[in-house]
């Protein structure tokens, strides 16, 4: 059989058409964050953007009712520790995947740290004090947490924002991987924790539907681009894609070796084409693969943090970063500044309109447009 070759052009097209991000997928949200591979969600308002503007009509109060009211989202932690909304439906799968990650070293101090007996008592407890359907705030989980293991698990010596956390939190994203934790309802202005009623699938099962899930969206990519997104090393990885054997099949893309999902091989013919604006942390940002090909030049000047993406929200420019964007809701108001790297004139700027015009439509506010400098810093 002859080498797959497959250019960035091409990868690109076919990424965005995939994303929702060259033709809208269906006001479906569920099938949206499907799609995207997870959507993140440290910022709750840049996930219901970040689904928005790859639906045809989905605004943020239908993300929220989703992820809320009928339940077909959940809120955990997911790929690299970080908050994600995952299809409720395909959780099983997720976790078998997200808990077969390898360890990483332990960066708290000796006194500080759990030991592994200590990391899987406090899972345990998490999974009993969430039975049921309980939903308890951080301050009443860390009451049932060290009733149910002891002192130690309270210690309060984990460096936190405005004094110290108790020690047994250093393992929440463990205990949600695992299938005993993830987010509730907030309780007024406090968040709340409850089980996501799910069982993690084999490490072999949830890793096959992960990887598949990574290479339909974001493919071609390697191990290491795998292992980036999902929080692992690039030998772990490496180790994943072998085990794999026939369900990823190897490809050329710009001449270094990668792999898509097997037999899928079909790419568009033309390139992307588009002006899109894509909030923090946004998938496609975050998870596409060679970065300095995502963002050529000088986008990766401006719109990466020390190489990190997702930091600024991005304008997207035929299927590359060609700027950033910064909102500023006032009430019923949201000005939409946007720094494009090169100007925008006829058709770009047409859609430039029409993509402010939709998030206006997301966020339920009137917006206007403004092209100039983007003075405020990452995550601002």
């Amino acid at each position: 059989m002859s080498e797959i070759k497959v250019t960035w052009d091409q990868a690109s097209a076919r990424r965005l058409q995939r994303a929702g991000l060259g033709t809208p997928l269906s006001a479906d949200v569920v099938a949206t964050v499907a799609a995207m591979a997870g959507a993140h969600a440290q910022v709750m308002s840049a996930a219901e953007v970040s689904i928005g503007m790859r639906t045809g009509s989905a605004v943020a109060d239908d993300v929220r009712d989703t992820l809320w009211v009928s339940q077909g989202l959940v809120k955990t932690f997911g790929p690299r520790g970080t908050v994600h909304l995952l299809p409720r439906a395909d959780l099983p799968a997720w976790l078998g995947a997200l808990s077969a990650l390898p360890g990483n070293p332990n960066q708290h101090a000796v006194g500080v740290r759990l030991s592994a007996e200590q990391e899987s008592a406090v899972v345990d407890a998490v999974g009993a004090a969430l039975a049921g359907g309980a939903a308890l705030t951080a301050d009443e989980l860390d009451e049932a947490v060290t009733a149910r293991c002891g002192a130690w698990a309270g210690d309060l010596v984990m460096p936190a924002f405005q004094g110290f956390w108790p020690r047994w939190r250093q393992a929440i994203s463990v205990a949600a991987h695992r299938g005993a934790l993830s987010y509730g309802p907030n309780r007024g202005r406090k968040t709340t924790y409850t089980s996501p009623g799910a069982v993690p699938l084999s490490a072999e099962e949830g890793l096959g539907f992960v990887v598949r899930s990574y290479l339909t969206a974001y493919g071609p990519a390697t191990p290491a681009h795998f292992g980036k997104w999902l929080g692992g090393t690039t030998a772990w990885a490496t180790k994943v894609f072998a085990d794999l054997g026939d369900a990823v099949t190897p490809v050329s893309f710009e001449g270094i070796p990668a792999y898509v999902a097997s037999g899928d091989t079909e790419f568009p013919e033309l390139p992307a084409r588009g002006v899109r604006l894509l909030p923090y942390f946004d998938a496609y940002a975050v998870a596409g693969q060679p970065r300095d090909l995502l963002f050529p030049g000088r986008a990766a000047e401006r719109a990466l943090n020390r190489g990190q993406a997702g930091n600024f929200p991005v304008l997207l420019v035929d299927g590359v970063v060609g700027g950033v964007w910064h909102q500023k809701k006032s009430g019923r108001k949201v000005t939409v500044t946007v720094e494009a790297l090169e100007d925008l004139e006829g058709d770009r700027l047409t859609e430039l309109y029409a993509q402010v015009d939709r998030l206006s439509e997301i966020v339920d506010a009137r917006a206007t447009l403004v092209l100039g400098e983007v003075s405020a810093d990452a995550h601002a």
